[in-house]
């Protein structure tokens, strides 16, 4: 039995991000959650047995909110932003000092970087707001579970050292050519690497 599938984005995107992986999923069944960065926010359960699939930032939140065991596959994901290792901390400080002033910018910047062409016309400021700050200071608690971690080997936002240590023990994939949007850009690898982890 194929387990059902939450998908979880990162920062500054919302549940579009999955489409094409989705498409490339199409033999299991997938609910999305959305922050609620740019339109409704929603957090669906699904039925157990269950998998989680998180972008960036949603890799790091899903670790520490699905029950012990449940297999995570982190996609550009990280379960500390932050740190030695990781991120400088005054990275994140000028994003959210500048963020108060010029939210828009910081967030066409940052989607820019990340190598979206587009942004949607309307944000709510806050609920951004709230988790750039998770960003500077959450750490995901270690929690006995399989873990995936697929990254890209041009990734703008992670660092090498943060990919190849964020959360231990996991397995890892890297697309030597993948950037910080690998649902998007690289569906069909992503996809391949999820079947064989889930399925084996």
């Amino acid at each position: 039995m194929r387990p059902t599938l939450l998908l979880l984005h990162g920062w500054g995107f919302d549940a579009h991000i999955w489409d094409a992986l989705t498409d490339a999923l199409a033999a299991f069944s997938l609910v999305r959650w959305d922050r609620g960065y740019f339109g409704s926010r929603a957090e669906p359960y699904a039925e157990r047995p269950f998998a989680a699939i998180g972008h960036s930032l949603g890799a790091m939140l899903l670790a520490d909110r699905l029950p012990a065991g449940t297999p995570l596959v982190a996609i550009n994901g990280f379960d500390r932003f932050t740190g030695e290792g990781a991120v400088a901390p005054r990275v994140i400080e000028r994003m959210q000092a500048r963020f108060t002033e010029a939210p828009e910018a910081v967030l066409r910047d940052f989607r820019t970087r990340c190598g979206a062409s587009t942004m949607p016309p309307q944000f709510d400021r806050d609920r951004l707001a709230e988790d750039l700050a998770l960003l500077a200071t959450y750490r995901a608690a270690p929690t006995p579970r399989r873990v995936l971690a697929l990254h890209g080997g041009c990734d703008p936002i992670l660092p090498p050292t943060l990919r190849g240590t964020a959360f231990p023990n996991a397995d890892r994939a890297t697309h030597p050519n993948g950037g910080h949007l690998l649902p998007m850009t690289h569906p069909v690898w992503c996809a391949e690497q999820i079947e064989s982890f889930l399925c084996r």
